[in-house]
């Protein structure tokens, strides 16, 4: 049961924020709990959702890496909720099903190339407390990598850093569409709803 419920759009009177949880709705199916319990704080909810669509879908790392960097931040961390949402954007951005359940094991499978085994490896290390990432993982990064794609990289796993800590220390309730995905496609890695499945 979530710390705090998500509001509702009709307790929202800010229509710069209303229109992005639309766009949410639009191209995710629903709009997240979490961001719905952020806009409590409109200054808030809007600087995060301008720094996740900065983060994640500008630059020149491709959408489906960095929702597979995300992922095995979140895997890393521990939080049930951001991992099943970005298996659910990993799903999205065309990731297909047996390669976002191999992710536990991706230096050891033939469904990554190298350079997504070597943004892969950063996002475990990153995301693990304490921080395993080393000079040799950023020395593995650079062989695929420009600096600034290493920078986007690094941001996708320090976005998830703020995302992990907010919906595991909330408790945010999950939503039927990644809860259903999750379930079909990484509860046999472990996976499952824990404290964040709703009622």
């Amino acid at each position: 049961m979530p710390h705090l419920q998500p509001l509702e759009n009709d307790q929202i009177e800010d229509g710069e924020i209303l229109a992005s949880f639309e766009h949410y709705a639009r191209t995710r199916g629903f709009t997240p709990n979490s961001i719905r319990t952020m806009a409590r704080r409109p200054a808030i909810v809007k600087a995060f959702m301008s720094l996740n669509q900065v983060v994640l879908y500008q630059g020149s790392v491709p959408e489906q890496l960095k929702m597979l960097v995300s992922l095995a931040c979140s895997l890393a961390s521990g939080c049930l909720y951001c991992q099943s949402h970005m298996t659910n954007l990993a799903h999205i951005y065309d990731a297909p099903d047996d390669k976002i359940s191999a992710l536990i094991d991706f230096e050891t499978s033939d469904l990554f190339t190298p350079a997504e085994k070597a943004a892969i490896n950063v996002a475990f290390k990153g995301g693990a407390v304490p921080n395993g990432a080393r000079q040799e993982d950023f020395d593995r990064l650079a062989e695929h990598f420009s600096e600034s794609e290493i920078v986007e990289i690094v941001a996708s796993i320090s976005l998830f850093g703020f995302l992990n800590r907010w919906n595991d220390t909330m408790a945010t309730a999950l939503e039927p569409l990644p809860a259903a995905r999750s379930g079909d496609i990484i509860e046999s890695i472990g996976w499952h709803a824990g404290k964040h499945a709703e009622g």
